[in-house]
């Protein structure tokens, strides 16, 4: 390991294995607080305790995915507090959310450094602003307007431009990157067109929402967010007596995920910082995703530059993820361009060897999340508990049909990021406008030219924005043209099934399957969006819909945006533990045209792929993704009438929708009424223990034994197990008391549930801390 001046550390023989660090002592839940500065530095490998005991001058910390950054930075500002080089309360220690900056300050005070200052940027500058004011400018400070969102309306109408709920989120978030970028509206049009940005409307149009926002502000004696920061530079640049106050109090500075700093932060940070040089800032530039916000990697790649002086300490020995993990994440990089890859960081895994990466293809999307939701059933079932495993997707649109096959597979879910699919306004408007159209009829002019079922639905989403082509850029009206495409999507799939079906029939679908996810009332697997999850990791992550137009996503055209998107990818590899599993669909919907490639950036890194420039993966293998799938995706016919069925509701059933049903009523409401009685015993919801298409299959087959119950889709080896007893006595009339639940079958379930958890994560347990 190379220092910034040239020489080695000595590293300790004996200490250090084969690169890795030696197993640490699992600390209490309230770690005592070292006893002298000295103890600050136990447990700090030696760029992590050169990052501790650099205390003077610039210093730049390159800190890779899962390499305890967080941990160098806490360390370095306690063992300057406690060695008597800092005093606490001329430390600044900044970063970008408030859960990370409260995090800061509780490993600080972990550390016996109480009275740092850790907080977010727009949290510091407020703190002066709201002290300065007064003498600055005089009065009270104006009010923050905690959310634009309205203002910005009124100025659209007052310009006389119409703007959806969409559109006003864009054009908001418009605002935001001009204010954070110091482009005032006149010159945003060129802004714009220099940054090759894809603005959501017209930039001329933009512009003048954008300048009457800003007066109706001045009007109403309010400011934003931006002015917070905006306004702490105009004070500090235009009064040199309040930035000698401020720069007297701050002395020290420590700035984390550096990365991600706008143009307006890093002018503020120079503002405090004058012409001092106690700065230490931490970043990777390979997880810079937040471009489109105003971020940009350009100052931590520049800060040698600034700095020629400075200390460069490189964190890479990676203590989250397994070393086939870190194999894949490295070989990502290695294929990548541009300035952020010459700085790259190559990780090494400190941890045991684990499984190899999954690649899977499957042949459409929905055979894709019934796979993945099985998988994720086997993990649990194994003992990973449901809060440890993620679902990480490009787009928020994608979310749906996992949220539907893993409410299938009996597995808790939550949503981080983004509403549940049928929660999303558009999607409810979507269902309004539909309902409407079904009841009129033909009396609806907008069904006047439709001539099937997906046809009139098209005809009426088009009136709530949905057009045949995709809007161009991204943001909120790419978002709400998915989801709106996703809903045309499931028009046509239910007409191919239901060739018969009425537009009231579609409404009567949607309605079943929005009131079969009712968010879960227990902690489970995590669906997210790879922007959503920076910042988060899991035991077992599941990276799905890989496809070329998905990751990279279809506009990203320039080299900067597609090198962006394979960060993201990035960003989402490092996420993972030890289980990874990544995949992709040939086509959209069942038997379509297979027309669709893997993601370019796996090129080379799942088996059997050209190379591509980059290091071959190792391991691992590519799966036909069918596996057990493939019995279920196979024809399956109606046990009425020996139609063959592809609705998902239908197939469980094992007959159409239309075709006569023989329900037992009265079975079917015992079931129900047993189905809540347990929900509530496992504390879960009640489509985790069956879903209703399931307990009405169980109604209308009446299985008289195991055998037959376990036909029943739905019903897999382990909900047999644990609820067949019951299910076989409800059939046969009898009665079932819940509150005596002692067969063997469930006390060896639970014996499983318990012990399990000891084997899965017995290597988590003993990895040295971050």
């Amino acid at each position: 390991m190379s220092t910034a001046c040239g020489q080695r550390s000595r590293v300790p023989s004996g200490t250090w294995q084969h690169g890795g660090v030696t197993a640490a002592t699992p600390s209490p839940l309230f770690p005592a607080v070292p006893d002298s500065p000295d103890a600050v530095l136990e447990g700090l490998d030696p760029e992590q305790r050169e990052v501790a005991t650099a205390l003077h001058g610039p210093v730049c910390v390159l800190a890779g995915a899962g390499t305890g950054k967080t941990r160098a930075i806490t360390h370095r500002i306690a063992y300057g507090v406690r060695a008597g080089m800092y005093p606490p309360a001329s430390v600044l220690a900044v970063t970008f959310t408030n859960r990370a900056a409260g995090e800061m300050r509780g490993r600080l005070r972990q550390l016996g450094a109480n009275g740092v200052q850790a907080r977010t940027f727009h949290s510091a500058a407020l703190r002066q602003l709201q002290f300065f004011w007064p003498k600055a400018v005089g009065g009270d400070l104006p009010r923050l307007l905690e959310r634009k969102v309205q203002l910005v309306a009124e100025a659209a109408a007052r310009c006389r431009i119409r703007l959806d709920r969409n559109e006003l989120r864009d054009v908001t978030a418009e605002i935001e990157w001009a204010k954070v970028t110091q482009t005032v509206p006149e010159d945003y049009p060129a802004a714009v067109a220099k940054s090759a940005r894809e603005a959501p409307r017209d930039a001329a149009e933009i512009s003048r929402i954008y300048g009457l926002y800003e007066q109706l502000k001045r009007e109403r004696a309010v400011i934003d967010f931006e002015d917070v920061l905006l306004l702490t530079v105009g004070i500090l640049e235009e009064r040199p007596d309040i930035a000698d106050t401020v720069r007297r109090q701050y002395q020290h500075f420590v700035v984390d995920e550096y990365q991600d700093v706008s143009p307006l932060q890093q002018r503020l940070l120079e503002l405090w910082l004058g012409d001092r040089d106690s700065i230490c800032v931490v970043g990777d530039a390979s997880q810079t995703i937040y471009s489109f916000t105003g971020a940009t990697p350009d100052h931590l790649l520049n800060f040698r530059v600034r700095h020629p002086h400075a200390t460069v300490v490189k964190l890479v020995r990676d203590y989250r993820s397994t070393p086939q993990v870190v194999h894949l994440a490295n070989g990502l990089l290695a294929q990548a361009r541009g300035r952020a890859a010459e700085h790259r960081l190559e990780l090494v895994s400190q941890r045991e060897a684990g499984p190899e990466p999954v690649y899977t293809e499957y042949a459409d999307e929905p055979a894709e999340a019934e796979g993945v939701a099985r998988r994720i059933r086997e993990l649990i079932d194994a003992g990973v508990p449901a809060s440890e495993v993620a679902v990480l997707y490009r787009v928020n649109a994608q979310s749906e049909v996992y949220e539907q096959a893993l409410a299938d597979a009996g597995v808790p879910y939550q949503l981080r990021g983004a509403e549940r699919f049928f929660e999303r306004p558009e999607v409810r408007e979507a269902g309004l406008a539909l309902r409407g159209a079904a009841r009129a009829g033909g009396n609806d002019t907008l069904l006047a030219d439709a001539v099937d079922l997906p046809s009139q639905v098209r005809a009426v989403l088009g009136g709530t924005g949905w057009t045949p082509e995709p809007p161009a850029g991204s943001g909120a009206v790419r978002d709400r043209w998915e989801s709106l495409a996703a809903l045309v999507r499931l028009a046509e799939e239910f007409a191919r099934a239901r060739p018969q079906a009425t537009l009231a029939d579609f409404v009567a679908e949607l309605d079943e399957r929005a009131n079969a996810q009712h968010a879960p009332t227990v902690e489970g697997v995590t669906l997210a969006s790879l922007h959503a999850a920076k910042g988060l990791e899991w035991d077992a992550v599941f990276l799905v819909g890989l496809t070329d137009g998905t990751v990279p996503i279809t506009y990203a055209r320039t080299d900067e945006q597609i090198e962006e998107e394979r960060r993201l990818l990035y960003v989402g590899v490092t996420r993972a533990r030890r289980h990874l599993s990544l995949s992709w669909a040939l086509s959209r919907s069942p038997g379509g045209r297979g027309g669709r490639r893997p993601s370019r950036f796996l090129q080379g890194l799942r088996p059997g792929s050209p190379t591509g420039g980059g290091r071959p993966g190792a391991g691992g293998g590519v799966e036909r993704g069918a596996g057990r799938s493939r019995r279920r995706r196979g024809p399956v016919r109606c046990r009425v009438c020996g139609r063959t069925l592809t609705d998902p509701g239908e197939m469980k059933l094992m007959r159409c929708e239309d075709c006569p049903s023989d329900l037992d009523e009265e079975l079917y409401e015992r079931l129900r009424e047993w189905r809540a009685v347990r929900a509530r015993e496992l504390g879960q919801p009640a489509y985790c223990v069956f879903t209703d298409k399931t307990l009405m299959a169980i109604a209308e087959t009446l299985p008289d034994n195991e055998a037959e119950l376990a036909r029943i889709p739905g019903v897999g080896g382990r909900k047999l197990q644990r609820f067949g007893a019951d299910v076989l006595a409800l059939c046969a009339g009898e009665e079932v008391d819940a509150n005596a639940r002692t067969d063997a079958g469930e006390q060896s379930h639970e014996q499983v549930d318990e012990e399990a958890p000891e084997t899965v994560t017995e290597a988590v347990t003993n990895l040295p801390e971050k």
